[in-house]
């Protein structure tokens, strides 16, 4: 291990020679143990693989850009819920300054999702996909059972939208604090997308995420 990681874990954790970890390459998990520690640099020895969960379930998150305080929020819950990958979306009512801004916060999210895969001992860590408009990212997932949440009268309750369904691959779409807009929300629907809804109460997009998430992994996970 080099650089910031092995800083962090040598300088900040104090780490030693002879202490034990568990390493992941994104695959397989291995039991480790430190040989050397120097300032930039520590050497472990590989022991036996270790059993390592890998979920059933396959989530997209397309969430739809707001204010970075509330989206990098977002995103860290999110990966401890387990999605797979995480979609931006530059939806029409997004802030256009945070879409300006946006593309330049995507190593800061990745370290966001790295460190929130550690904490939640995850093998792997979601993707993050580069920001999509909502056409590209609706018609991206017509192979998965699309949840769109919505607070339009005629929605159904995401339980009721739930189900009875049977499926590994799920993708869920979270708007902006305008909400989705009319061709947004018909684009979604041609792609497979059902509108769903959490309740008469507005959420903010940030608990949105750890409800519909909780939901949808109750539902589909087998695990």
């Amino acid at each position: 291990m080099e650089d910031d990681a092995a800083h962090h874990l040598g300088r900040v954790l104090r780490a030693q020679t002879g202490q034990l970890y568990e390493l992941s390459d994104g695959e397989r998990v291995r039991l480790a143990r430190i040989e050397n520690v120097t300032r930039d640099r520590v050497e472990f020895a590989l022991l036996e693989e270790l059993p390592s969960h890998q979920p059933s379930l396959d989530v997209t998150l397309l969430l739809s850009i707001v204010k970075f305080d509330m989206f990098e929020w977002a995103i860290e819950k999110a990966t401890e819920l387990g999605v797979t990958t995480i979609v931006p979306l530059a939806a029409a009512r997004s802030e256009k300054a945070l879409l300006a801004a946006a593309p330049k916060r995507a190593d800061r999210w990745k370290k966001i999702l790295l460190e929130a895969s550690q904490q939640s001992r995850r093998v792997r860590i979601p993707v993050l996909s580069e920001m999509l408009e909502p056409e590209s990212a609706f018609l991206s997932s017509k192979d998965r059972v699309g949840v769109m949440l919505s607070e339009r009268a005629g929605a159904r309750p995401l339980r009721k939208v739930l189900e009875g369904q049977a499926a590994t691959r799920a993708a869920l779409a979270i708007g902006p604090e305008g909400g989705w807009t009319d061709t947004e929300f018909e684009v979604a629907l041609r792609s497979g997308f059902q509108e769903a809804s959490l309740g008469r109460l507005i959420l903010r997009t940030e608990t949105a995420v750890i409800a519909a998430l909780a939901s949808v992994n109750y539902a589909l996970s087998g695990d």
